[in-house]
Parts: structure tokens; C-alpha cells; sequence
């Protein structure tokens, strides 16, 4: 692995240059490496981040994909990683015009990484050097410790689907700030109408000295208003101290609980347990919003590349060259999901709504289809709709927004189904549906959706952690549930319940099934499913289970 050469970041800034004329924004430093595939291979299963600690299983995916490529050979033509300074790592094998082309791709991410909202997060730090200093504290952790270290990395690595990516975003941004403290709110909301329960006419009166108090006294509103609210009533403060920790909502994220309550982790001989945890937790939150935005970030980084690539003269004569190779990546596919064709036409999309003037209330009224059709307004505010779309969306609002029935019909889109020819032995495609609310529901349905898993706060009565799965459709992975669970006891040093819901009975075709339904026998309509409430308890490693 080393750094490109002179004359390929020459070519690296002059893609900037177009770039940033073309709307985009990011930052001047970037780093640019020429890697073999070897090197590719061995910097995936640790998601291109060079530094990141060293684990086993990142040492088994290393070996599982050079058994896959000696099988199936290929060249992967680039990756790009947020961090500060954002790195890129190019394939050796990738002629002067690829990398045109990919060089508008990477920048296309690196854009998308330094815009969209829900990477706020990562936007104050540099990953690659806080990855750096938790390997080596991992490394030193493993000299005192052994296996052991390895050991609860395993079991927190069992619960980094599930961390506070949101609460996170909330805490980074806590939205427009408010001239007024929570002791206000609850004096006015729940003390004077539910406490004291003063009659209107009190009430409006303690409202106007409020606000001729802020006028006063400004900045100190709260400190002189209170002062006189506490003579009269001196239990206020108790009350609202009561208040504000009964209102406080649970956490949703078990590894912060853990860290913070687990009595066996607070021990002074187990602290550097916490240590690694967090970073376990702090390497999840990183790449929460990639998982969340895939389908846009390579939508948008795709839309780049092909404007921005075609319009350089530097490529002259290999028109050709871009055509294969870019339909090869932005292809869409007949059957399954291809999120670069996908999120690249959805941009274009959006973008010819905006131009004509269709991503409107006028618009949307509209039923006559030949009318829906012939709409055009000439608004031409295409390329500022898209920047706003990069800039606020993830992938569940980019599809709910965007994907209605004139998206589905201009790319023929559809629905396919998969039945068993039962004369011939084998599976058949057919189209199913074309109705964009059953194909947008199908991508939805292939989104990245983690488990709501919260910590109950009144336990399980004998100091065991119980949790609640806060059902939505899906079950857990039911072959998973004792390996989590015997890491969760041992984290918290005692017993673990998990409250979740099964399937007791599947019913299809006039038949009642205990499993699963078996491919010859399922019918077309959807099954129905029978569930029942469950409470899975592990306790010195033994996992039970018994229905609620």
C-alpha cells in the first residue's frame, strides 16, 4: 500500500476543482493510496479502517475471502472512508480514465460524508487516529489480560446493533434552544395545575410575573423568579428533583447501561472491561449512519460520477470504456436490489421534479395521468432539491418520500414473486405486483432495522437485568439468543431475562403449521401468524424459557 503518485493526484485535484464548481463541498486534505487486492482483501473485514483493533474474526473474513477469490477473481476499483482527513484506496490494476471516474465517485462520498446530517456525529473528530490509540490500548489490555480481552470484546460486540445511535444525534444536536429551563415547564405544566391545582385566575397571575420577570431580569429570570416560588413553596425543589428523575426515559442503548450499572463492571479489578467496551461502542456509532444511508450515499456518489465524468474532457475516447464499466455498477436489476442503480435514478428523479415543478401540493392534487404527465412549471430547482434531499434524508425517508407510482412506471419497475414449478423441479420468477406502494414496502422491508430492546427498571424482583423486546413484527434470531444472553450475565454479573415474542402457529393455504411452511406448500396469500409473549431467562449460563 502506498500513496499515489504526482501525477495521479494531479488528475485527483483536478477532479476537485469540477467538482466544487459543480456544487459539491468537502474538505481540501484527502489522502489517495494505490492498493493490490490483496491489500483490499485484508482491510474489508475491518471495514477499510487500517487501524481499527485487531480481533479473530477479522482474521476468518481474511481468510474467507482469499478462499473466495481464488475461486472468483475480481478487482474491486476503489473505497472510501470518513475520517479526517477522508482516505481513499484505489485498486493498482485501475487505468488513468477509471480513475477519473472514480475519483468523481469518492468524491461524491466524501461529500455525502461531510453533509448529511446523520453523520453530525463524526464530523468534530478523526476515527482513524482515536482507532489507532484504542488498538494499542486493546493490545496493551491483552498483555495483562489474555484472552480474556477477546472474551469481552465477543460478548460486546453481541450488543453493537443495538446502541443509542439517535440519542446520540439528539445529544449532538439538541435542536433550537429554548429561553426556558425544565423547572419551568414543570412548574407551569404539572405543580400549579396538578400539584396545587390553582384556579385560572391564579395561574394567568403566576404567568404575567414570569414574564415580567425575564423582562427584568433577563439571563437570571430563573434565579430571581424561584427565589420567591421557594419561599411560598418550599417542597418545590424536592418535587421537581422527583419529577425529573421519575420522567427520565429509559436507555436504549445496553452497553451504556451495562457500563453504567452493571455491578460487576464497577468492580475496581474489572474497570478496563470498560474500557474495551466502549470501544466497541464508539467503533458501532461510527458506522451507524453508513448502514442507515446506503442506498443514498452510493445513489449520489453514482449521479457524480456519471455527470461529472462525462462532461471531462480528459476522458475523450474512452466513451466506450465508461459505458461497460458503468453499467455494470448502475444496472438495475430485474430481480433483487442494486442500491447504485437504485439511489442514482432516485436522484435524477427528484431532480426532474424539482425542475418541473413537481415536488408540489399543485402537483400532487392532480389525478387526470395525462395531465401528471404534461406538468411542467420550468422551475428548474432540480439541483437545489437534491442538495437539500443529500442533506437532511436517510434511506427510510429518501424511499418513503420518493419512490410513488411515476418512479415505478418510468423504470418498469415491479414486484417479483417466486413460486416451485413443481413439473419441472424448480423455482420460476414472475412479476407480482407493479404497484408502487408494494415495491417501495419491499425495499423498505430490506433496510437495515435493528431490535428495540430497552432496559426495564423495576428488574426482574431477584437483581437479575431484565429486558424487554419491544415487538414490531420481527422476531429475534432465535439461534442467537443464548450466546447474547451468556454474554449479557457475564457483563452483568448476574442473571439476564429477555421478555420477547415468538410464533406459536403459522396458518396458510387452510393448513396450520408449528415451523416453518414448506416451499411446496405455500400458497400466495399471505400467511397468518399466531405470536405469544415469552421471557427467555439465563442464569448461571443455563438458558430457560417459559411463557408470560
Amino acid at each position: 500500500m502506498e500513496l499515489i503518485d504526482q501525477k495521479t493526484k494531479s488528475i485527483m485535484e483536478g477532479c476537485k476543482d469540477r467538482a466544487r464548481a459543480a456544487g459539491l463541498r468537502f474538505n481540501d486534505e484527502t489522502l489517495e493510496y494505490i492498493v493490490t487486492n490483496r491489500d483490499l482483501l485484508d482491510l474489508t473485514p475491518k471495514y477499510m479502517i487500517p487501524t481499527l483493533y485487531d480481533y479473530w474474526v477479522h482474521d476468518v473474513e481474511v481468510l474467507k475471502e482469499r478462499g473466495r477469490y481464488e475461486l472468483y477473481p475480481h478487482n474491486p476499483y476503489e473505497t472510501v472512508i470518513n475520517t479526517r482527513p477522508a482516505i481513499s484506496f484505489y485498486n493498482d490494476n485501475n487505468p488513468d480514465w477509471m480513475n477519473v471516474m472514480i475519483f468523481y465517485h469518492v468524491l461524491g462520498h466524501i461529500d455525502f460524508f461531510q453533509n448529511n446530517s446523520y453523520f453530525e456525529h463524526t464530523w468534530d473528530n478523526d476515527f482513524s487516529g482515536q482507532a489507532l490509540a484504542d488498538k494499542r490500548l486493546i493490545a496493551n489490555l491483552r498483555s495483562i489480560h489474555g484472552r480474556w480481552v477477546d472474551y469481552v470484546i465477543e460478548f460486546a460486540r453481541g450488543l453493537d446493533n443495538i446502541v443509542g445511535y439517535f440519542s446520540e444525534l439528539t445529544r449532538k444536536d439538541p435542536g433550537p434552544e429554548r429561553s426556558w429551563s425544565d423547572a419551568v415547564d414543570y412548574y407551569f405544566d404539572v405543580f400549579l395545575q396538578d400539584v396545587k391545582k390553582v384556579t385560572t385566575a391564579e395561574y394567568m397571575k403566576e404567568l404575567k410575573r414570569y414574564n415580567e420577570s425575564a423582562k427584568e431580569h433577563g439571563a437570571k429570570t430563573d434565579s430571581a423568579f424561584f427565589s420567591d416560588v421557594r419561599k411560598r413553596n418550599p417542597e418545590f425543589d424536592s418535587m421537581f428533583q422527583k419529577y425529573r428523575k421519575d420522567k427520565a426515559p429509559p436507555s436504549v442503548d445496553l452497553l451504556q447501561f451495562l457500563l453504567e450499572h452493571s455491578p460487576f463492571l464497577n468492580k475496581g479489578e474489572n474497570g478496563w472491561m470498560k474500557s474495551v467496551i466502549e470501544i466497541v461502542r464508539k467503533t458501532s456509532l461510527f458506522f451507524q449512519p453508513q448502514i442507515r444511508t446506503k442506498i443514498m450515499n452510493e445513489g449520489w456518489a453514482s449521479y457524480w460520477h456519471e455527470n461529472l465524468f462525462l462532461s471531462d474532457e480528459r476522458i475523450r475516447g474512452h466513451e466506450v470504456d465508461f459505458a461497460r464499466t458503468h453499467s455494470g455498477v448502475a444496472a438495475l436489476q430485474r430481480v433483487g436490489l442494486n442500491p447504485y442503480a437504485l439511489g442514482m435514478r432516485m436522484f435524477e428523479y427528484v431532480e426532474e421534479l424539482g425542475d418541473k415543478g413537481k415536488h408540489s401540493l399543485a402537483y400532487r392534487r392532480l389525478k387526470d395521468r395525462v395531465a401528471r404527465k404534461e406538468f411542467d412549471t420550468g422551475e428548474g430547482t432540480g439541483r437545489n432539491l437534491i442538495f437539500q434531499v443529500r442533506t437532511t434524508l436517510c434511506d427510510h425517508l429518501f424511499i418513503d418520500s420518493f419512490i410513488d407510482q411515476d418512479f415505478v412506471d418510468k423504470h418498469k419497475l415491479f414486484v417479483a414473486g417466486r413460486r416451485l414449478n413443481q413439473q419441472r423441479g424448480a423455482w420460476e420468477y414472475y412479476v407480482k405486483s407493479r404497484s408502487a406502494d408494494q415495491y417501495r414496502q419491499m425495499v423498505l422491508d430490506t433496510l437495515y432495522h435493528p431490535p428495540y430492546i430497552t432496559v426495564r427498571r423495576d428488574g426482574g424482583g431477584d437483581g437479575s437485568l431484565y429486558l424487554e423486546h419491544h415487538f414490531e413484527g420481527k422476531p429475534l434470531v432465535n439461534e442467537f439468543i443464548a450466546n447474547v444472553m451468556l454474554g449479557v450475565e457475564y457483563l452483568w454479573g448476574g442473571g439476564v431475562k429477555l421478555e420477547t415474542s415468538e410464533v406459536v402457529s403459522i396458518s396458510s393455504a387452510g393448513k396450520t403449521y408449528t415451523g416453518k411452511i414448506p416451499a411446496s406448500e405455500r400458497g400466495e396469500e399471505k400467511p397468518e401468524i399466531k405470536w405469544r409473549r415469552v421471557v427467555y431467562t439465563m442464569e448461571n449460563r443455563k438458558l430457560s424459557k417459559k411463557e408470560v
